[in-house]
């Protein structure tokens, strides 16, 4: 009975590099900003960037965010550099 063997992966590594490579010679088509502050001021915040940059314009939005200890919160916040 044949023993089976994997291919070999030597191609697939060689297109994960140059993709990786590819990806980070380009710069985002988003602007983020990461903050980490209180519950209230992260709210503050948040709303700042939805007031000077609208959603409907500039696709802002909370892209990610966690709760830290002592009430803290991180997050990002995600928009487009210029409205069309």
């Amino acid at each position: 009975m044949a023993k089976f063997t994997p291919p070999p992966l030597d191609g697939l590594k060689r297109r994960i590099d140059r993709h990786r490579q590819e990806k980070s010679g380009r710069s985002s088509m988003f602007v983020r900003e990461t903050f980490c502050l209180s519950r209230d001021e992260a709210r503050q915040k948040a709303r700042e960037w939805f007031d000077a940059y609208p959603k409907a314009a500039y696709w802002t939005e909370v892209e990610s965010w966690r709760q830290l200890d002592g009430d803290r919160i991180e997050f990002t916040m995600r928009r487009l550099p210029s409205a069309d």
